[in-house]
Parts: structure tokens; sequence; C-alpha cells
């Protein structure tokens, strides 16, 4: 909604123009500004390119290897002594992720917060769903372990 009031032509002068919208005042008409403004390319920083390998290494682990997806999945694993590697969702409860680091320590599991929320972490293993904790216990064709391991490192 515009309250620009219109210029009105008096004597060969212009009145000036009140803009309560963008708290200006001009005295003829602003100079046309293009709508974009074309930026340089943004350069990707370092932690954007580990984490898209990170993606591209959990797709691979996912179509060749074997995971599990969920929390109570992760510790049934990880008692067991199946784990080899747990992700978890940035947006993860605090309790629940101490519990899982705990488990993990006592099972010697290697575990990587993924910089992410559930959301991108399913997506990253290609589900339709939010994932907030993944387990993987066979890489399969991926080097998934030691990409998460130097991510951390």
């Amino acid at each position: 909604m515009w309250y620009c009031k219109a210029p009105v032509r008096s004597e060969e002068r212009l009145i000036p123009i009140i803009c309560y919208t963008h708290q200006q005042t001009f005295t003829t008409d602003p100079t046309p500004r293009p709508l974009f403004t074309p930026m340089a390319p943004v350069k990707k920083s370092k932690s954007l390119k580990s984490n898209e390998s990170l993606n591209a290494k959990l797709a691979l682990a996912v179509k060749s290897g074997k995971y599990f997806l969920g929390y109570k999945s992760a510790l049934k694993q990880m008692r067991s002594g199946k784990a080899k590697l747990i992700l978890i969702a940035g947006n993860c409860p605090p309790l629940r992720k101490s519990e899982i680091e705990y488990y993990a320590m006592l099972s010697k599991t290697h575990v990587h917060h993924f910089n992410g929320t559930n959301i991108a972490l399913g997506t990253a293993a290609g589900k339709l769903f939010r994932v907030g904790v993944m387990t993987v216990t066979d890489q399969g064709d991926s080097d998934l372990l030691t990409v998460a391991e130097a991510g951390t490192q």
C-alpha cells in the first residue's frame, strides 16, 4: 500500500513528494533503480563443501551399506556393539543427545553432529521424513567413517 502523495505542479516548480512508507522526501521523481542488483558469485566456505561431501558419502552409504534410523534403534545397535557411526541432527533435544553420546562412549562408537536440522538429515538420507538420529553399521562402498571423523577433528 502506497502513501506517497503525487507531486503537484504550480508555477513551473514541483512540490516535494512525501513518502510515508520509505520515510523520504523527493523533490522530483526518484531515480529509477533496478529491482535486483547483480551480485558477484559467492564462494562456498569449507564447511559448506564438507557438508556437501558428507551428504554425498551419506547417500552412497544409504544405497550400498546398512543403516538404521531413529533414536531407539540407535540405542539398540550401540548396546549390541554393531554401530560404527552415529549421526545426530543439529536440533536434536539436548537430553537425548547427551544420552546417545553416553551410550556411544560406552560402546566406543564415533559420533558426528550433523550440521543441519532433522529435515536436512532426512533429506540427505534420501527420505521424505525427518530423521533425528541415524546409525551406520556398514558403510558399504563409501568412506563415510573417514569423512565424518575428519570433519569433527
